[in-house]
């Protein structure tokens, strides 16, 4: 049949794999799950579209003034932020870029070259490589009004610059999957990422605080090592096309041909073991058989007047998922140690003292930013329980339980994170008084039960399987982002103006009266949604299982 059937080309290969790629997402569009999903990230695109669109804007303006100015060298400095955000973006948003396993090409007749040139292209589907090109087309725009002249040369200098760009996140993203193959290695990386990340922010309040005018410039003095590296390669072939020397541009294109060579052989040596079958799995290796040991199951047991059996195993369900996941686990710790940063930045007696804020401007909005990241993960609370959802069908329990033990633990996990994050407050900014600080507990309070049973709802509506120790595709679908995020913009400007209401009457007691009066109303609200909800699960049970055991 080989001698019989013409085999494809390179492009014609590309093609069908586009085809079956937009059947598959045409077909998937049927299901209103699908529809909704698509709507929501639409709309995070939307929002998302302010951030790139003002930056275009700096962008341009930036490569008008360098251009004009006679300062073309500086623009490496845009290139460097280019670069920066291109390569280290898609770690942080992980779960938001293309999701897609290039292993199952395989299963396509493809060759090299057109396997090679697929995974390469996913790299321009990533926000960062989005947004970093539309940046990069602002500073062709700006280069083309101050120097029409050298618009040619730019040009060649920015396709090199996004070709080296988008092969380096690949090998990059290769590179990584491989060696977080393993949870507890990709538990490890995310630990010391996340902490040298979050360290980060401390940088900042300690040059101002303790930084010198003579130590600071010191960092100036790395800069000369930094001109064999891509983005200041760019930057001085750009300043040598204004300036018409031939030999300097000439030189930093080279450089960059260098770069994209070596990158490109890389991803390619890189590419071919995963072309050749390379399987990246956790399966142990075989190991002799032990004896398991019973655990006590005396947490399990029924304690008259707190909580009834299936919601205390749900309760210690969750607890042990918490335990298991080292990403979410690791996240417990951001919340008090981004309180302790804004004390240093932005509270009273920080190093910014003409920009600090007061106690009744920082206490609660400090705990509002708290329980907007505490909070996203109830909108998807299913999101790790995989092929175990089945067994809530199946045992004698209603989602009522179900539901009742894992906003219980969601509570008891905010209330423990908001009461540390309270303490670091006042041993940093001191007593914001009584009145105050009762009406910031109270509002909490009402924001957490507020959103319980909407959380709920989306979790049954919209669930989006996620797995333990993961990082690849670990987001909420489209309409629970979305959801989550008009609901707490919602709450958040009820608790403003009650307790704007409260400063103008110059009642320091009205706040927590209100947010009392609408705890109470949030609770029973709560109570009363359980019932329902416990209809509508059996309603979403195809597409609970469907979703999560996939």
């Amino acid at each position: 049949m080989a001698d019989v059937v013409r085999l494809p080309g390179l492009f014609e290969q590309i093609g069908l794999v586009a085809g079956v790629r937009w059947r598959i997402l045409k077909n998937g569009l049927r299901k209103k799950h699908n529809v909704w999903d698509l709507i929501g990230m639409i709309w995070v695109a939307f929002f998302s579209s302010a951030l790139v669109i003002g930056l275009c804007v700096a962008f341009y303006v930036g490569t008008y003034q360098f251009l004009s100015r006679n300062m073309a060298g500086w623009t490496a400095l845009l290139y460097w932020g280019i670069f920066l955000w291109w390569q280290v973006l898609p770690i942080f948003f992980a779960g938001f870029g293309s999701n897609f396993e290039f292993a199952t090409l395989l299963r396509f007749p493809l060759n090299l070259r057109a396997f090679y040139l697929l995974g390469l292209g996913y790299g321009f589907s990533d926000f960062g490589a989005v947004s970093s090109i539309c940046w990069i087309l602002s500073m062709l725009a700006g280069a083309a009004r101050a120097r029409p002249g050298v618009l040619p040369a730019i040009m060649l200098v920015s396709l090199l610059f996004v070709l080296l760009n988008v092969t380096l996140e690949r090998l990059l993203g290769s590179w990584l999957e491989k060696l977080l193959a393993r949870r507890r290695t990709r538990e490890l990386f995310l630990g010391v990422f996340v902490t040298c990340a979050v360290s980060l922010n401390f940088l900042n309040p300690a040059i101002q605080r303790w930084g010198h005018g003579g130590k600071q410039a010191r960092i100036f003095r790395i800069i000369p090592y930094l001109k064999w590296l891509p983005g200041s390669l760019a930057g001085s072939a750009l300043g040598s096309a204004v300036h018409a020397d031939v030999r300097g541009y000439w030189l930093g294109i080279a450089g960059l041909m260098t770069w994209a060579v070596v990158m490109s052989a890389l991803l390619w040596r890189r590419f071919a073991v995963q072309y050749a079958g390379e399987e990246l799995s956790e399966s142990p290796a075989p190991a002799m058989v032990k004896r398991k040991i019973e655990r006590n199951q005396g947490d399990l047991v029924e304690r008259p007047g707190l909580l009834s059996p299936q919601v205390a195993a749900v309760v210690v369900k969750e607890f042990r998922y918490l335990t298991r996941n080292g990403f979410a686990f690791l996240t417990l710790l951001v919340p008090p140690i981004m309180a302790l940063y804004f004390t240093f930045q932005f509270g009273p007696g920080s190093a910014l003292k003409e920009h600090s804020v007061g106690p009744s401007l920082f206490f609660p909005g400090i705990m509002a930013y708290l329980i907007l990241i505490l909070l996203s993960p109830a909108y998807n609370s299913f999101a790790f329980e995989g092929k175990g959802i089945q067994t809530y069908f199946m045992a004698p329990v209603g989602f009522r339980e179900v539901l009742l033990g894992k906003n219980l633990f969601v509570v008891c996990l905010v209330a423990f994170e908001l009461a540390l994050a309270i303490g670091l407050l006042t041993w940093r900014s001191g007593w914001p008084g009584t009145p105050l600080f009762t009406a910031t507990v109270m509002a909490g309070m009402f924001a957490v039960v507020g959103q319980l049973a909407i959380a709920n709802w989306s979790s049954l509506s919209f669930p989006k399987k996620m797995e333990i120790g993961k990082m690849k595709g670990q987001r909420n679908s489209g309409v629970a982002v979305w959801t989550a995020f008009g609901v707490q913009i919602v709450l958040g400007g009820i608790c403003a103006l009650i307790l704007f209401l409260g400063q103008w009457t110059h009642n320091p007691w009205l706040p927590p009266v209100a947010f009392a009066a609408l705890s109470a109303a949030a609770l029973a609200g709560y109570v009363a949604s359980l019932n329902a909800l416990n209809g509508l699960a059996e309603a979403k049970k195809e597409l609970l299982i469907e979703t999560l055991t996939r």
